[in-house]
Formats: C-alpha cells, sequence, structure tokens
C-alpha cells in the first residue's frame, strides 16, 4: 500500500514542478497584453450577451464592433464561470490562475497518459519534460484557452490509451471534443491521435475514426459560425509566411530558441522513433502515438501555411506536447545510467531556458502606460485611445488601478474633443518605432495642437506610444 501511494505521489511531482514554475512566473503580475486584455474585456460579459455576440457577429464595446469574440468563445464562456464560482477579478492574477490550474492538471493527465502507454518511467519523464518546458511554462500562465487545450489534449491522449489497452472510448471521444473548441489548432492532435489508433488497431479503429468525426463537428461549425462573423485578418494581426520551415520553427519555439536545447530534443525524439522500431509492443505504440501526435498537425498546418500566412508557434502548443512523450520514450530507453544522465539533460536545458523567458521584459507595457499618462495627466485633459488595443489598455487599468482618468477616457469611434483644451493626451501602437498614423492626428492638428512630449513603452510583442499634444 505505502509502495503504491509513493508512486501516485511520485506521478504527481510533473504537476508540482509546473505549478511552482507558473506560479513564480505569476507572481510577477507583469501587464497583461492585448490578446489577454481581450479577455478580461469579454470574460466577465453574461452569457446571455456573449451568445448574442457570437451568433450575431458583434462586439462587445465600441471599439471591438469589428472583432466579435466567436473564435475563443468556448473558453470566454469557461473564463466567465470561473469568475462567477471563484469571485475572482478579471484581472492578471484571477484569469491567469484559470490557466494554469488547467495547464498543471494537463500535465498530471499527460504522465498519466505516457505512463499508460509505456510505463512509469517513460510517464514520469515525459511529464518532467513537458512540465519544464519554456513554452508550457510561459503560456501555462496566458489569460488565453492555451491551458485548456492542453488539458484536452492529455485527456484525449489518455483516453486512446485506455482504449488500447481494451477500455471504453468515451473519454477519448470526450476529450477530443473538448480539444478543438478549446482552441481550433489543437483540432489536427485529435486526427492525430485517431490516425495512431488506426495503424494501431486497423479494423478495430473503425468506431474510434467515426466518433472522432463527430467530436470534431461542434469546433467546425465554430469554425463556419466565425468565418460568416467575418472575423478577419484584422482580428489576428499579421502573420509572416514562413513557408515550410514550420516544423523547424516549431521545434525552436518549443526550446525558446536554446540551441543546445533543440539539439537535445531532436536527438532524444529521434531516439524515441528509434526506439518504436526496433523495440517491442509498448514502445512502438508509444512511438506511433507521440508521432502522430506531433506529425499530423505539424503537416496540417505547413501545408496550410503554403497557400496562405497562419502558422503561430504557441498555437501548436498542444501538439508539440507530443514531443515530450518521445523523447521520454527516446531518454529512458538508454543503457543504465545513460537514461537518468539524458532526462536529466533535457530538464536542466529546459530549466535554463525557462529562466531566460523568465527574464524577458513585458510582452506589452499597457499597465505602465496608463500609470504614466496617470502621473503627468491633469483632471480635464482628454486621454484618446488611438485604436482598440489603446482602448482596451487604457479602460482595463483605468478603472481598476488609475480611476481619475476614466471621465477623460475617449475610446474609439468617438474622435479627440480637440476644441476648447489645451493639453490632448494620445495612447497608440508603433511598429518597427513608428507610431501608426490615425485620422486623430488631422483633428489634432486642424485645431493647431502638436507634439510636444513622446514616450515609446517598449514590449517584446508591441511597443505602445504616449503622445502629450498641447498648443
Amino acid at each position: 500500500m505505502a509502495g503504491r501511494l509513493g508512486s501516485r505521489a511520485l506521478g504527481l511531482l510533473p504537476a508540482l514542478v509546473l505549478a511552482l514554475l507558473g506560479g513564480a512566473f505569476l507572481t510577477r503580475r507583469q501587464s497583461l497584453w492585448y490578446d489577454e486584455l481581450f479577455t478580461a474585456e469579454v470574460a466577465p460579459v453574461p452569457f446571455g450577451e456573449l451568445a448574442r455576440a457570437v451568433l450575431s457577429g458583434e462586439g462587445t464595446t465600441s471599439y471591438l464592433v469589428g472583432v466579435p469574440p466567436s473564435y475563443n468563445a468556448p473558453y470566454y464562456a469557461v473564463a466567465h464561470l470561473w469568475l462567477v464560482l471563484t469571485r475572482l477579478p478579471a484581472n492578471d492574477v484571477g484569469l491567469r490562475l484559470l490557466s494554469l490550474i488547467a495547464a498543471v492538471a494537463a500535465v498530471a493527465v499527460l504522465t498519466a497518459a505516457a505512463s499508460r502507454l509505456a510505463g512509469r518511467a517513460v510517464g514520469l519523464t515525459a511529464g518532467l519534460v513537458a512540465a519544464t518546458n519554456p513554452l508550457v511554462v510561459e503560456f501555462a500562465v496566458e489569460a488565453r484557452g492555451y491551458g485548456l487545450a492542453m488539458l484536452a489534449t492529455a485527456v484525449a491522449s489518455f483516453g486512446l490509451a485506455r482504449w488500447l489497452d481494451g477500455g471504453r472510448v468515451w473519454l477519448y471521444t470526450a476529450g477530443a471534443t473538448l480539444t478543438g473548441l478549446a482552441h481550433w489548432f489543437a483540432l489536427p492532435v485529435v486526427a492525430g491521435l485517431a490516425l495512431a489508433g488506426l495503424l494501431l488497431r486497423r479494423r478495430q479503429a473503425l468506431g474510434l475514426l467515426a466518433l472522432t468525426a463527430l467530436a470534431a463537428v461542434p469546433t467546425l461549425l465554430l469554425v463556419g459560425l466565425t468565418q460568416l462573423n467575418g472575423l478577419g485578418d484584422g482580428a489576428i494581426g499579421p502573420i509572416p509566411n514562413v513557408g515550410a520551415a514550420v516544423p523547424a520553427l516549431a521545434v525552436k519555439a518549443w526550446a525558446a530558441g536554446s540551441l543546445p536545447l533543440i539539439v537535445a530534443t531532436v536527438l532524444a525524439v529521434a531516439a524515441g522513433l528509434w526506439q518504436g522500431v526496433r523495440s517491442g509492443a509498448p514502445a512502438r505504440r508509444t512511438a506511433v502515438v507521440g508521432a502522430c501526435w506531433v506529425g499530423v498537425p505539424l503537416l496540417a498546418v505547413t501545408l496550410a501555411q503554403l497557400a496562405r500566412p497562419v502558422f503561430v508557434p504557441r498555437y501548436l502548443l498542444a501538439a508539440l506536447l507530443g514531443l515530450s512523450v518521445l523523447a521520454a520514450l527516446g531518454t529512458t530507453r538508454l543503457p543504465g545510467r545513460w537514461r537518468v544522465i539524458g532526462a536529466g539533460s533535457l530538464v536542466v536545458l529546459s530549466l535554463v531556458a525557462v529562466a531566460d523567458v523568465y527574464g524577458r521584459g513585458v510582452r506589452e507595457d499597457a499597465r505602465g502606460v496608463v500609470a504614466l499618462v496617470a502621473e503627468r495627466q491633469r483632471a480635464g485633459e482628454p486621454v484618446v485611445a488611438v485604436d482598440r488595443r489603446a482602448a482596451l489598455a487604457l479602460e482595463h487599468y483605468a478603472e481598476r488601478e488609475h480611476p481619475r482618468l476614466l471621465p477623460d477616457l475617449v475610446v474609439p469611434p468617438d474622435d479627440p474633443p480637440a476644441r476648447g483644451v489645451e493639453t490632448v493626451w494620445l495612447v497608440r501602437e508603433s511598429v518597427r518605432g513608428r507610431p501608426l498614423p490615425s485620422d486623430d492626428d488631422d483633428v489634432l492638428v486642424a485645431q493647431g495642437l502638436r507634439i510636444t512630449d513622446s514616450w515609446v513603452l517598449p514590449g517584446t510583442i508591441m511597443d505602445l506610444v504616449v503622445q502629450r499634444w498641447s498648443r
């Protein structure tokens, strides 16, 4: 009994590791950035209003008219329920904590799934590789649906492992249904798991394939609804055309650009695939599941990328979890003490990369922008959000941290009230060091105002600019 309890406790070690690493990121309380601020705007919206916005293709506020909450509607619904049940605020703690809990649970289920496929050593190693991975840790505390997508994917993989052992298929079906709803780009993972089932069970997998097709229907309907609503490229932002380099860039993102970790991951994954070729049934089925888990989404996104730019590394997070399973298979089948050295090297290199990610600056310093304006602005001086990114930043942090600014806020589509004022504050995006132009500039120039001061607050994704216009 004591041994069984100890084994179960050891199986929870990866989840505990991610809880500690993610908690360290959470306690930094870095500013929310645009995607997270969108969550903070939409998540508190009541279910009825959210449903109307999704079905009609309307935004939830004036400056989000062209950006309906259709794309991540299931996540927003879960986040709303979370806020209602916990009574936490829709801020960097309340929203990111939901993601962290989901990601921690995902690692626990992933550990159990890999253990069922190939034994406890592989499961524990796969869990630790995932829990210490820099991409996983970084987005485990993102106020978006990545944590839920990882959890749903892990549940689907555990359900597949149970089915391969002769169990019922309902858990796989539930996980497969929720995976696509949590994030569209996770749906190819379900296709990959279904392909693995087909390769391993042939005719016995026909029922699994039928259930997989049914599980994909809700996501496909949501995708269709979103396209009818006209989500548009403007809601997603510019995506670079990387052509057929998707697999290489995905591995680079998984390793946070660390060359030693890239090399170690590639070698470990290659060793895992080789074990699938030369070893017995447990290794073979684990290699097939892992290869399909990663390979099908990478192939699908690469083909889509050749047609139009769609690749964003974090979108493939659920798919890249399969790398941890393959890497664990490869390292745990090494001879003697090389097993510990191989697995330990992956974990240590991952932790080094996590430390580098931890040292990065904010993605977008929305909190800093509002604090700067609050420090210098005088009551009665309009504070104008030039674009929706600035509007989200101003409304969120003014309401929660600098409420005295609220009477002076001006958000799109309203123009700045330049008549009768001596000073107007503009907050806007900056791309490649240049503030994006706006018709607000023309309004202010026509009223005899000019830029007298300007501050740039840099971010790793977007710089924000504060401008003071005076006569």
